[in-house]
């Protein structure tokens, strides 16, 4: 066996996912927010001239693979390392030999951080110098929110991106272009992957094109070929190498199942709704879809009437976040039962459209003399600015204007009788406020 005999079984033992890994833009699978002819970040590819950034977003989505395309296309020097097992050693290690690099032959070095979030506060200390120099370009990728997982002061000096999970489309797509590509995919073992099949790997993926890849190439494995050599991949073979039934719909029945659940939670069915929830995410739907669902609707269809309904949705999608899937089945039945439950009212988004409708369309919008901001403007605003009458001395409600002259007697928000806005609507009544 020679060399290069190796280097082919070396790369043909690596799994399908890394095998498929883009090496080029045009090649990079979702993401075109990001990666379209005309975004920021790829025009800073291009010219060469990327700053340091966080690639923000779900497991499987791109980030790191984007990275390595960023490494390839430039003309500096890539280190990788993950926050898992780096140290501040390491950290320094990597800052020295881009000073270096940079002192001696010019060039840019670009640290790649997988798992940054990892990093304590000492760790991106170490790092924080050599990135407010332009010693290193740091690329941080993350599966936390970096605003609250982050030391601030890396983040601030990053241009932080957020992708997104992969859609059914992109995942089915790439499954696709696997099965067919003879160097690097599945396409020299002669294998025919049923329509359904591949549809049920790209729907219960999850937006994971990892998982997505995982799936498929153990469903090629373990399916024994038939009489004539060919691998029959079925759908009952997908379901088996993703180790998820599948309770499939088409685009149609999905809609209605969303739309149905939205609608029981309106209609304060907890029985139908925690059903319809469970009929989408058995059938491969995104959890965290369903867990957005509830949070707007906890807003539309509950609102004022209960507050603490809004808390507890956004909880349990939280949770969801952080704890993953199955354990978040728990708290988000718990806030689906809360939300159908609860008092109803729409009076919040009646009362947003109303002022989205006034927000466009009034013509004389100015702000009374006595709120604007005293600190600029001519003397007589400043003047003018005295007859503000701070609420506290008053002990916490004034009537004065607010709105602009135009509308000054719109009424946006009318609380109803329903829940916590009977409190609501008595208050304001005691404060003489227009109902």
């Amino acid at each position: 066996m020679d060399l290069f005999d190796f280097n082919n079984n070396e790369a043909s033992a690596k799994p399908l996912a890394e095998r498929m890994r883009a090496n080029r833009l045009d090649e990079f699978i979702g993401q075109k927010h990001i990666v379209s002819e005309r975004s920021l970040l790829r025009r800073a590819i291009a010219t060469d001239r990327l700053g340091s950034c966080i690639f923000w977003g779900p497991p499987g989505c791109g980030k790191t693979t984007l990275a390595n395309i960023i490494a390839l296309g430039t003309n500096g020097e890539f280190i990788k390392l993950n926050a898992v097992n780096a140290g501040v050693a390491d950290v320094k290690k990597a800052v020295e030999t881009a000073r270096e690099n940079l002192k001696l032959y010019g060039k840019r070095t670009y640290l790649m951080l997988d798992e940054c979030h990892r990093f304590n506060k000492t760790q991106s200390d170490s790092l924080l110098p050599a990135i407010e120099q332009g010693t290193i370009i740091f690329i941080g990728s993350t599966t936390e929110n970096p605003y609250a997982s982050m030391t601030p002061a890396i983040v601030s000096r990053c241009r932080v991106f957020e992708f997104q999970r992969l859609t059914e489309e992109d995942i089915k797509g790439a499954l696709e272009a696997a099965l067919k590509n003879r160097h690097k995919g599945l396409g020299k073992m002669n294998i025919e992957a049923d329509e359904d099949a591949l549809c049920h790997i790209a729907r219960t993926a999850g937006g994971d094109l990892r998982t997505a890849y995982n799936a498929l190439e153990l469903a090629a494995i373990t399916t024994p070929p038939d009489e004539s050599g060919k691998v029959h991949i079925t759908l009952a073979d997908a379901e088996e190498s993703i180790q998820r039934k599948s309770l499939s719909y088409n685009e149609d029945s999905y809609y209605d199942f969303l739309s149905a659940f939205c609608k029981s939670l309106r209609g304060s069915d907890a029985n139908a709704a925690l059903y319809y929830a469970m009929r989408l995410i058995e059938g491969g739907c995104d959890p965290m879809l369903v867990a957005r669902r509830l949070v707007v609707h906890s807003a539309e269809d509950v609102g004022m009437a209960d507050p603490r309904a809004l808390q507890i949705a956004t909880s349990a999608m939280y949770a969801l976040e952080k704890i993953g899937y199955p354990e978040a089945r728990i708290p988000l039945s718990e806030a689906i039962i809360y939300v159908c439950e609860a008092e109803k009212s729409n009076s919040v988004v009646t009362a947003m459209y109303a002022a989205i409708d006034d927000a466009k369309n009034a013509r004389d919008d100015r702000v009374p003399p006595y709120l604007k901001d005293n600190s600029f403007g001519s003397k007589e605003d400043k003047a003018q600015s005295k007859n503000y009458k701070y609420p506290h001395n008053y002990g916490g409600y004034v009537e004065q204007q607010y709105l602009p002259d135009s509308i000054k007697d719109k009424v946006y928000y009318t609380p109803s009788e329903r829940g916590y806005e009977a409190e609501v609507k008595k208050i304001r009544e005691r404060k003489g406020k227009k109902i």
